[in-house]
């Protein structure tokens, strides 16, 4: 095709300044960034132009590579390997400096068949980098699919073990303490007269113990719940930290005094804008816990301090401590750890998972220090 549009009596002279080369299979014709001025053509075999182990194109017959040399002088961008044993005509860059000097209108021919060459190339290169540039965002759209896919994957196995420790904790552990309440009931109504007083008073107490347990389970699933779908609004107002730790304290005191544990706490006041119920539940929680896992005698610290923008709350205890390997469980609901208390009590871990969804809220953050048999230090902050 590079000689298509040369006269036919000048092929004859033209012929003559090319010249017969061979070379052996993976003989290398020319190399990579070496300069060359010699177009070739294939008169038998084959050749490959390739970069290392990247191949760009296998010529064969009446096949020609080179041809830019010629017009530009520059190192070559690729490799050109012989991939059988083969002949070639070999055009130098002197011969052609010669030829178009003698030859004028074969010079104009081949240097027009060239640029024409050169031209479709452009547009062909411009056309491949449109579409690189096409395919490249659609696999980046494809990419984006996949890692939607794979959100939503995430979320839906999420959601089914979220239900699955909802369906847990409905079936079980507030079925536990309703089971206990009937029973104790049921003993009282039908054999009352043959309980001695301090043995009804007994009754009556481990109703109210597990009754109130019930209501405190019952009311964080609601919490929780509410915070799952989204209809958990927050509401502040100012209140005193003081107030919130004092009234909590004196909620659970009873608790504490039937295992004998000191609570001591600050008694400055510090006041900011928080939704009081999600804070109070967030401390009755953390203290609710302190007293579970801490054995008789013990004794729990809260103190809170301002440090910049954030209230500091610590809550610590004497208690049994958490490993490392539950202290990475504790805030997860679907691998959140269940423990027995110092004196038996059981529960379900979601008071936990209440905590860190409220701090969020507050745009604080909740974290535990433990090592077991030493006691743990619970510690949430709120933006003021």
């Amino acid at each position: 095709s590079l000689f298509r549009n040369i006269p036919e009596r000048h092929i004859k002279t033209l012929s003559k300044y090319f010249k017969v080369v061979s070379f052996k299979r993976n003989d290398i014709i020319i190399s990579k960034n070496e300069i060359v001025s010699a177009m070739y053509i294939v008169i038998d075999g084959s050749v490959q132009v390739h970069d290392e182990e990247y191949i760009y194109a296998a010529l064969s017959r009446k096949q020609y590579f080179g041809e830019y040399s010629l017009i530009d002088n520059e190192k070559r961008s690729a490799t050109v390997t012989a991939i059988t044993d083969c002949n070639l005509y070999e055009l130098s860059g002197e011969s052609f400096e010669v030829l178009l000097q003698s030859i004028p209108e074969v010079s104009r021919s081949i240097l027009k068949e060239l640029v024409t060459r050169l031209r479709d190339t452009n547009i062909l290169e411009e056309k491949l980098t449109q579409r690189t540039l096409e395919i490249q965002q659609e696999k980046l759209e494809l990419m984006r699919q996949r890692d939607a896919l794979e959100h939503e994957r995430l979320e839906l196995v999420h959601l089914n073990k979220t239900k699955d420790k909802f369906l847990t904790i409905v079936a079980h552990d507030l079925k536990n303490p309703f089971s206990t309440i009937i029973g104790i009931s049921e003993l009282l109504i039908t054999d009352f007269e043959r309980y001695e007083r301090d043995q009804i008073k007994s009754f009556i107490e481990q109703i109210h113990k597990y009754s109130g347990n019930a209501y405190n389970l019952l009311d964080n699933l609601l919490q929780w719940a509410r915070s799952q779908t989204g209809r958990l609004k927050i509401k502040k107002g100012l209140f005193n930290i003081k107030d919130i730790v004092g009234e909590t304290v004196d909620l659970l005191q009873g608790a504490a005094n039937q295992k004998e544990i000191q609570i001591d706490s600050d008694e400055h006041s510090i006041y900011m804008n928080l939704d009081l119920n999600m804070v109070s539940t967030v401390v009755r929680n953390l203290v609710s816990n302190a007293i579970k896992f801490t054995p008789q005698n013990g004794k729990i610290d809260i103190r809170y301090q301002e440090i910049d923008d954030f209230i500091h709350v610590f809550i610590k205890d004497s208690g049994i401590g958490i490993s490392q390997e539950d202290q990475a469980k504790l805030f997860r609901i679907d691998t959140n750890p269940s423990t027995i208390g110092t004196g038996e009590e059981k529960g379900t871990g979601l008071g936990l998972i209440l905590c860190r969804e409220f701090v969020k809220l507050h745009q604080g953050e909740i974290t535990v220090e433990s090592t077991p048999n030493e006691g743990s230090i619970f510690h949430f902050t709120l933006k003021k």
